[in-house]
Order: C-alpha cells, then sequence, then structure tokens
C-alpha cells in the first residue's frame, strides 16, 4: 500500500481543481497536432550536369632546347620561370673553335676562287691554240698530229675549269656549314613560352646529347585527360572521316578548367581532339582540350580539372536530403497510399550542383518521397497525416 505525503496530495488535489475549473469554465485543453514530414512527386526532367576529369596540363608547343654542336657553355641568358619570345637568345656557347672554322673554310674557298681563275685563263689559252692550228691545218700548213693534240689540251683545261668550279662549290659548302655551326653557338627560343628546369652551369662542357631547358609554349595551353566513350558515344563511330570528327568536336559544349586549389580558370576552353582509339581496359578515349593563356596563370605539368557540362533528357532529379546512404545501399522512402513510409534501394549520380542528384534505378515518374528529414524516417512509420487526424498510441 502506497501512502502519499499531505504535500503531494494537496499538489495533486489542487492540479485536479484546476482541471475541472477549465472544463467548466469552456476552455479546450490543446491537442497534440501531428506533423507530416516534407514529400515530393518524382518527375521527368531535362538537366544539364557538370561531368568532371582529372586532367593534366601542357603546353601547346613545349620545346626541349638542347645544343647541335659540343663545347663549353660560356654563358646562361635566362633564369627558370623567365617569360621569352621567339629568338630570344637562351644560352651562348663556346664559339672559338667555330670562329677559326668559318675562317678556314673561306681561306679554303678564296684559294678554290683562285684555280679557278687560273684554270680558265688556261683554258682560254688552249682555245685560242687549237683555233689557231685548226686554222693552219685547213691551210695545210701544221699536221693532224699537231691539231690533236691541241685539241686535247683544250679539253683538259676545260676539264680543270670544271673541277676548280667544283671545288669552289664544295668551299662554300664548307663556309656555310661553318658558318651554321658558329650560328648553333647563340641558342635561341624557337617559341614564345616560359623557361623551365635549367639543369646546367656557366662553365659545363655540353653536347647535343645535353639537355638544357624546356620551353613551354604557354599562349595555349593543352588540359589532357581520359573520358568514357559512353559519354560521347553518340557522336561517335569506329572510322568516322576526319571532317566528322571535327564537326562532332565543333558541336561538343564550351569546357570549364578548375585550378588544384579549387578557383575555376576564368578562360573558357574546347575539347580540340579524341584519339581514335578506345582503351580497352579501361573504355576510354584519351581526350585533350585547349585553353587560351593570355596572362600565363597556367603551367605546363600542373593537375587541374576539367568540367564538361552534359545535358541528358528525362531524368528523375531529387534533392540530396531525400537520400539515405546506409553502409552500401543508397535508399530513399517512398510515400506509400497509406501514409506509411518503405524504404526503397536506388541508384544515383551526383547532379554536380552541390545539392541534388539523380535517380537512375528504383523510382518511378510519379512516386512520392519523403524530401527532407529521410534520416529519421523508419520503415513502416507514418509519414502524412491528413488535417483533422490526430495521432494514435
Amino acid at each position: 500500500m502506497v501512502i502519499m505525503k499531505r504535500e503531494d496530495l494537496n499538489k495533486l488535489l489542487c492540479m485536479l481543481t484546476l482541471i475541472v475549473g477549465l472544463v467548466s469554465c469552456g476552455i479546450d485543453i490543446p491537442k497534440e497536432v501531428p506533423s507530416s514530414f516534407e514529400t515530393i512527386k518524382v518527375e521527368e526532367s531535362d538537366i544539364v550536369f557538370p561531368m568532371k576529369f582529372s586532367a593534366k596540363l601542357k603546353g601547346q608547343s613545349d620545346v626541349t632546347i638542347s645544343p647541335q654542336v659540343s663545347g663549353q657553355l660560356m654563358k646562361i641568358c635566362v633564369t627558370e620561370g623567365q617569360q621569352v619570345s621567339k629568338g630570344q637568345t637562351l644560352f651562348i656557347i663556346d664559339s672559338r673553335n667555330a670562329q677559326h672554322e668559318v675562317e678556314a673554310a673561306q681561306a679554303n674557298l678564296q684559294a678554290a676562287q683562285a684555280n679557278l681563275l687560273a684554270a680558265e685563263a688556261q683554258a682560254n689559252s688552249a682555245k685560242l691554240e687549237y683555233e689557231s692550228n685548226k686554222n693552219l691545218f685547213d691551210k695545210k700548213i701544221v699536221s693532224s698530229y699537231m691539231l690533236e693534240n691541241s685539241l686535247n689540251s683544250y679539253k683538259q683545261a676545260q676539264a680543270a675549269v670544271s673541277q676548280a668550279k667544283a671545288s669552289i662549290t664544295q668551299a662554300q659548302s664548307s663556309v656555310n656549314r661553318a658558318k651554321v655551326n658558329l650560328g648553333f653557338c647563340t641558342i635561341s627560343s624557337p617559341v614564345s613560352g616560359v623557361i623551365g628546369e635549367i639543369p646546367v652551369f656557366a662553365g659545363d662542357q655540353v653536347s647535343p646529347m645535353t639537355q638544357l631547358t624546356v620551353v613551354s609554349g604557354n599562349q595555349q595551353m593543352e588540359a589532357w585527360f581520359s573520358i568514357a566513350e559512353t559519354i560521347l558515344e553518340s557522336g561517335i563511330s569506329s572510322g568516322m572521316k576526319h571532317s566528322d570528327m571535327t564537326a562532332h568536336l565543333a558541336s561538343l559544349p564550351d569546357v570549364s578548367l578548375v585550378m588544384k586549389n579549387g578557383t575555376e580558370y576564368p578562360y573558357k576552353g574546347r575539347i580540340t581532339s579524341l584519339t581514335g582509339m578506345v582503351d580497352a581496359a579501361t573504355g576510354s578515349l584519351i581526350c585533350k582540350a585547349t585553353f587560351p593563356n593570355p596572362k600565363g596563370q597556367l603551367f605546363s605539368g600542373a593537375q587541374c580539372t576539367v568540367v564538361l557540362p552534359i545535358s541528358q533528357s528525362h531524368v528523375m532529379v531529387v534533392p540530396q536530403t531525400a537520400v539515405v546512404r546506409l553502409q552500401d545501399k543508397t535508399l530513399v522512402y517512398k510515400v506509400m497510399p497509406d501514409s506509411t513510409a518503405k524504404a526503397i534501394t536506388v541508384t544515383t549520380t551526383d547532379a554536380g550542383n552541390g545539392k541534388d542528384v539523380i535517380i537512375n534505378t528504383g523510382l518511378g515518374e510519379g512516386d512520392c518521397i519523403v524530401s527532407v528529414g529521410a534520416n529519421n524516417v523508419q520503415e513502416g512509420q507514418k509519414v502524412v497525416f491528413r488535417a483533422g487526424e490526430e495521432i494514435k498510441n
């Protein structure tokens, strides 16, 4: 038997008296009002969502700089990271030996020219002698033997002239080659761009096997990445003509570039090439997107993300708040005719906007689902209450 204290009994009596008084005065006691979960009806729509691909940047004309001649590196005229123009001097190699070769070749050319003059003079004398003997032979003054000897001398002189001319051509070629080698001692940039790493120092011995640096032609930058063939398969067929491929690439939308720090590059790019073969292991194509780089903000070798907007028709888009992820399952709660929730397993694709997902399988158009608070819903729980409906315990 429970014995109540006098104080507790007094409190209970006061509470009962208050309730009776309120009822007698016509004041209703507030009832618990049920609250429905927010729901949406799934509908199909056409959307454009961004697909992201990891990419690596490369200058459109990255050029490896190596010397054409061997020698001592006398001067490095640029620094790493420096912006250079086409034709700007980068390195200077000791040119003394090359200069001596030019001088020697020019001396040989002068000697060949002198030999030609002597040969031509000899040929003129032989010609005059032959013509004179021929005239005398016609008058029967000299014998045929003398005429034949003068003719042979003339032919030999003509051959000497031809040989002297060939020697001049060869000597001139040697001069030209020596001058080219001398020019190779001054190494200029073949493109406008940015200087890469310089692994050599002034005073080093260099040869055509030595890599001096790389000039990244950065007026246009290329982002290389892999893209699944299924994404672009509607416009690509095996063996399609180059003109058809060019037209297909031209029809693709502009692409964006997101840097490694998450900032978006201010200039849009275009997909400019696709490899002609699909990688059998990955089912992907190697793709190249080209971006303008007027301010030199992009650097060769940098990692980035290419964003390609993809259009899809008749897809079901729902908010991320409607999706519950449990281990290896993705669920949404479908509202049944009796207003209870049923867990439905679905497959989804990120819509790329940070707030929605695309339902691939599991739902149909017209289905009603819990859109907000799905994490708080349990299987079989009533989630929609009609006006005036009370919660049943």
